[in-house]
């Protein structure tokens, strides 16, 4: 299901390097003098922060750089010391660190602190300034804002206390002797107090948000967020429901990683991790370990949906006590969120369509197996959607698996239809507009052209192609487009509304307090902001959610306005036809040179004003729904869509056009079709069901081409049967192409006279 790709080699990257430099200058002969070796922290910029010790008893620390492949010395002790923590800063000049000191034997008289930190110039390596010793435990953590100057003379510091107490101190810097960067008056460097009173941290290097957990009278998650002029505020602050005092001791969350840490990461009583997306969404994930009854519980609250999903799992194998091996990792992956639990459950939980477990694909037993990964492996997620086995010191990057997905499609009787559906998903929605996948789900298509019990994957195929299209527009077109032709049935099919084995309660959540000035409060926030606002909006008013099926009514009176001659019908013919040309024109300027398949070459009215009606309709949806958006960009949003649209069904054609090898005498009637285009004519009878049930258009000249290949595969009267029951329309062009390209036998003027029968008189 999911797919690793290592990134980062402690062995092969730092430590086989540092041998080669020590070994040519003499200092080492063999790799036993490289000992120790421990990845300490991870910075902004993808650097990885290490240290190790020598056979000559220094501990020395250095900086891997991902982009170079170069390993680069920082700094280097004159004794063998621990450290628990460390940064850089942005410019390189400056080293934090905090040392975990042990009181040795002949020392025991001599009251020495738990903890010792520092900050180094380095640039070059100058003065040391002692800011702490105390009894508790500090990670550091240089803030790396974004800024476009070339030299900053200034760096802030993040003294993150396990005694529950934030610090930032602001270190003013001076260039001496051209090169020279020192501390300007390090003795008395500015400090202030960012937060306190918290349990649980967490640290987001790229946004560079600060999150803590407070709990007095209720669990309370507050956000610091980092400007790049420096400042700081408490942008927000959202009520949990959490078990009380969830975390005995204080919870680090991408903070460097600390390797002389009394308590010990398999020791958590609890794993929560805020996950953020650029496009406007947190989610706040938490779970607690498996006990004696074998069901693991995890909680997502999806903040900008103003709701939490509790997902309770029953795990195979034997009942044991309470295990703190059993706390699954929460791993981001676009806007999924992936819950990991090695050998016994693998939950990609759609944050944006959450709705129906459906659209989540769950997995257990040998497929929530990661085979890279030992089964004594200690993993930690990391931002960014990595992976990080602190007992090999590798890291890995983490993507769904395409190859996987689609073997999933194809084991159609071995695999529910909900895993199916998520994984169709999956495959259309995060991996993007990727050709040869989506010639390969095309193919699948083709091989399962009737629908599913529960869901018809051609119209899933359009519906959640078209989403993919706009989502990363505005998350709140979430509530108003659709995703999924699940949501036009009457009632959901029972295959797709429960998952076995897995049981979901939806709650809502307290409401998120947003603070800050306005000039605080955007993107990122202002998104979140809006989104949260807005469904209260969405659960208040009825149907949302754009139904294109809502359009029959209008297309049927449309219809009977096409065979009228009222004036202000004709007025209103016009106004539809404009925003038929507006998409057309669009279309035309696509990469529409090589014509494999024959369409958008007639006029095909009824085609053209069902296209004019679903602009109409979309536009006046979401400018009802999303006035916030404005009316220019509803207008080329709409336009846009409904052109794709017609583009991907052409495209869909096009792929069965090529799959069974059809040429351009499929277009003369007086051949009988082969069975190849009997198989093209089925597959696009089912394209013409599933668009007409959605009330959907299609490209001009699909009816016509779709008639031509009817007389071609049909016997004669079932052709005639096919136009009667609506299926196969007589389109002019398809009449003219019968009345010149067959001859007067009596089987074709037959034919000829039956098909004229049936023409309306217009």
């Amino acid at each position: 299901m999911l797919q690793l790709s290592a990134t980062f080699d402690l062995q092969q990257d730092v430590v086989s390097s540092i041998f080669k430099k020590e070994a040519t200058v003499g200092r080492i002969k063999e790799y036993s003098g490289i000992v120790d070796t421990r990845i300490l922290n991870i910075e902004r910029d993808g650097g990885v922060l290490y240290s190790w010790k020598g056979t000559t008893g220094t501990t020395r620390i250095g900086k891997y750089d991902p982009n170079t492949r170069q390993n680069k010395l920082l700094y280097t002790f004159d004794k063998q010391v621990c450290v628990s923590s460390c940064s850089l800063n942005k410019e390189e000049t400056l080293l934090a660190v905090s040392l975990a000191q042990r009181t040795r034997t002949e020392e025991r008289l001599r009251p020495v602190s738990k903890c010792l930190t520092l900050l180094i110039e380095i640039h070059p390596i100058n003065n040391t300034k002692v800011l702490k010793a105390v009894d508790c435990r500090v990670r550091v953590q240089f803030i790396h804002p974004d800024t476009e100057r070339d030299s900053v003379l200034e760096s802030h510091l993040l003294l993150v206390a396990e005694d529950g107490y934030v610090e930032q101190l602001h270190v003013m810097l001076v260039r001496q002797e051209g090169y020279r960067v020192v501390m300007l008056n390090p003795e008395c460097l500015a400090k202030d107090r960012v937060a306190e009173e918290f349990s649980w941290v967490q640290w987001d290097s790229q946004t560079q948000r600060l999150f803590y957990l407070t709990h007095r009278e209720k669990a309370v998650l507050k956000c610091v967020q980092f400007c790049h002029d420096h400042n700081c505020e408490t942008l927000f602050e959202l009520e949990l429901e959490l078990p009380s005092n969830p975390f005995t001791c204080m919870r680090f969350v991408n903070l460097g990683f600390d390797h002389h840490q009394e308590t010990q990461h398999e020791r958590e009583e609890m794993r929560m991790v805020v996950i953020t997306n650029k496009t406007g969404s947190m989610c706040v994930c938490y779970s607690q370990p498996a006990c004696a009854d074998q069901e693991i519980k995890y909680t997502i609250v999806l903040v900008h949906r103003g709701c939490s999903k509790t997902f309770s799992v029953a795990l195979d194998g034997t009942p044991s006590p309470c295990s703190t091996d059993l706390l699954p990792l929460f791993i981001p992956i676009g806007y999924y969120v992936v819950v990991y639990l090695s050998g016994h459950l693998l939950h990609c939980i759609n944050t944006r369509q959450q709705e129906l477990l459906c659209h989540s694909l769950f997995l257990s037993g040998v497929d929530a197996e990661l085979g890279v990964l030992g089964s004594d492996s200690v993993v930690l997620s990391l931002p960014e959607s990595s992976l990080l086995d602190l007992n090999t010191g590798r890291m890995f990057t983490v993507d769904l698996n395409p190859s996987f997905l689609m073997d999933l499609l194809h084991c159609s009787h071995s695999r529910p239809d909900a895993q199916r559906l998520a994984a169709l998903h999956c495959l259309l929605l995060y991996m993007g507009p990727n050709a040869a996948l989506q010639l390969k789900i095309i193919d699948w298509i083709c091989d399962n052209v009737m629908p599913f019990d529960t869901f018809d994957q051609i119209q899933e195929f359009i519906l959640a192609s078209l989403y993919r299209l706009i989502y990363k527009k505005c998350l709140s077109l979430d509530e108003v487009l659709p995703y999924s032709s699940v949501f036009e049935k009457k009632k959901v099919p029972e295959g797709l509304d429960q998952v076995p084995g897995v049981t979901c309660t939806t709650e809502l959540h307290a409401e998120p307090v947003f603070k800050g000035k306005a000039r605080s409060l955007q993107g990122f926030w202002e998104e979140l902001q809006w989104s949260t606002e807005k469904m209260k909006y969405f659960e208040a008013v009825p149907n949302p959610r754009y139904r294109t099926s809502q359009n029959l009514p209008d297309w049927t009176k449309l219809l009977t306005t096409l065979k009228s001659e009222n004036k202000k019908a004709s007025n209103y013919l016009r106004h539809i036809e404009e925003n038929t040309k507006q998409v057309l024109s669009m279309v035309d300027s696509w990469n529409l040179d090589q014509k494999v398949v024959p369409l958008f070459q007639e006029e095909d009215s009824q085609q053209r004003a069902l296209i004019g009606l679903m602009v109409d309709k979309l536009r006046e949806h979401l400018n009802r729904h999303l006035p916030r958006l404005g009316k220019k960009k509803i207008d080329v949003l709409v336009v846009n869509y409904v052109a794709k649209l017609l583009e991907l069904i052409r495209r869909m054609l096009e792929s069965v056009w090529l799959k069974y090898k059809l040429g351009p005498l499929v277009l003369c009637l007086k051949q009988q079709g082969s069975s190849a285009e009997w198989a093209v004519f089925h597959v696009m009878c089912r394209i013409l069901e599933a668009t007409k049930t959605l009330c959907l258009p299609l490209p001009p000249g699909y009816h016509t081409l779709l008639s031509v290949l009817g007389v071609r595969c049909l016997p004669r009267h079932t052709f005639l049967q096919y136009v009667d029951h609506g299926v196969l329309q007589l389109t002019e062009t398809f009449v003219s192409r019968l009345m010149t390209d067959l001859d007067n036998s009596d089987a074709n003027e037959e034919l000829k006279f039956s098909v004229l029968k049936r023409l309306p008189e217009l």
